[in-house]
């Protein structure tokens, strides 16, 4: 009975899926990965990059649809694309180089380092600076609050200012809320044990030793004809002037940092490579208005795959659509692997 009652729900839980989420999930596997991305622009993209670093081979580029659409610009693989929550990848290695070297402790707590803080931030002499990285401080998520991304905040203060004396989300440590506060906090902290803001940092102790030159800390620091158009579905105007507070990166410079990353060679030595393993992960997404991004290092087929998809939309099964795309582009390679020609 109960086998019966799991197939119904099953068969009713398809009823509240879009059917191009399952058309693009059940279709045949396509042969080449540029085929993949070709497919994808049907599905209501208009624009894919794919960046693929396996190791032994010379890197692969892929695009399909546009860079901009108004002009029919076709989609150009070295483009600058914000990278949205990606970027918490660099600000966890910043934060482990700084701990590393002891300009800061990832056991002290926010009031240790913003005693202004106490009594505006729920919990603030109990939440650690480690605690923020791994998302377990219990401070609430300011890009969650009513209508956010309707009208979003310009400056770290004022996006601060709208969680600042609310109820935390739980105790500090007891469980896990990812939260943008939490990296807002570590970039605040960042710039006052370094003196530099945190993208002048990144750059000096990530960018410059692995010689990322494509890798930027705002819209306001770029060409806007380098930078990948973004679209969100129902709304007709283009998002990539919007500043957003987003990092921006080729998928190229993208996937040189996660090699680095994962093969290690972004740290300094194994101690500061222990420290990042213990508070943070390998590997991102991120979403913004206009831009999502897949960025992933596959160890069974030593293989970076980078994908940029530049539209989004209300319901978010673009990015349900996104993450099949990726995982078939990924299947292709590991076919590809296992059979070689």
């Amino acid at each position: 009975m109960f086998r019966i009652l799991l197939i119904i729900a099953s068969i009713s839980s398809l009823y509240f899926v879009p059917w191009i989420v399952i058309k693009a999930w059940i279709m045949p596997l396509p042969d080449t990965v540029q085929e993949q991305v070709d497919d994808a622009i049907g599905y209501g993209f208009d624009g894919m990059i794919v960046y693929v670093d396996q190791n032994g081979e010379k890197p692969a580029y892929y695009a399909a649809g546009y860079k901009n659409r108004e002009n029919k610009i076709p989609a150009d693989p070295q483009s600058l694309f914000k990278i949205a929550s990606v970027s918490k990848l660099y600000t966890a290695v910043a934060i482990a180089k700084l701990a590393n070297n002891g300009s800061l402790a990832l056991d002290n707590t926010l009031a240790d380092y913003f005693p202004e803080l106490v009594g505006r931030v729920e919990n603030a002499d109990k939440i650690t600076v480690r605690m923020m990285v791994q998302h377990r401080s219990g401070i609430p998520n300011y890009t969650d609050t009513k209508n956010y991304w309707v009208h979003p905040k310009k400056s770290e203060n004022e996006q601060l200012a709208l969680v600042l004396d609310q109820p935390a989300d739980f105790e500090p440590g007891k469980n896990y809320k990812y939260s943008n506060t939490n990296y807002l906090l570590l970039s605040k902290l960042i710039e006052k044990v370094t003196g530099e803001n945190q993208f002048q940092y990144i750059h000096e102790v990530i960018l410059d030793p692995l010689d990322l030159k494509n890798t930027y800390g705002s819209i306001e620091d770029v060409n806007l004809d380098d930078v990948m158009s973004g679209y969100y579905v129902g709304y007709e105007y283009d998002l990539k002037a919007d500043n957003n507070d987003a990092m921006l990166a080729t998928a190229e410079d993208l996937g040189k940092f996660i090699r680095a990353l994962n093969d290690s060679s972004v740290f300094k030595n194994k101690r500061e490579q222990e420290i990042y393993s213990s508070i943070y992960e390998y590997e991102h997404t991120g979403l913004i208005p206009g831009y999502q991004t897949i960025a992933k290092y596959h160890k069974d087929i030593d293989t970076v795959v980078i994908q940029f998809t530049n539209t989004t939309n209300f319901d978010g099964y673009n990015w349900n659509l996104s993450e099949i795309f990726y995982s078939r582009i990924v299947k292709i390679l590991r076919k590809k692997v296992k059979h070689p020609k």
